[in-house]
């Protein structure tokens, strides 16, 4: 093998090894947002049952406009 091969070779590894390491933050961010929208929709959940018992026409004249 010549010089230049071995070079080549070398950065094709390099940047292999590169594209694993960033796959794998992608995995991981992706098992994160997961996270977070299980436990936002666990919130809102716990949230809704604390309103079940509100006596009906509760907040309903309520303005959100911005």
């Amino acid at each position: 093998m010549d010089v230049a091969s071995i070079a080549a070779a070398f950065i094709a590894q390099q940047t292999a090894q590169l594209q694993t390491a960033v796959a794998a933050k992608m995995l991981r961010m992706n098992a994160d947002q997961a996270n977070n929208a299980e436990q936002l929709l666990q919130a809102a959940q716990q949230n809704f049952k604390s309103l079940a018992n509100v006596a009906a026409g509760v907040g309903q004249n309520l303005d959100i406009s911005v």
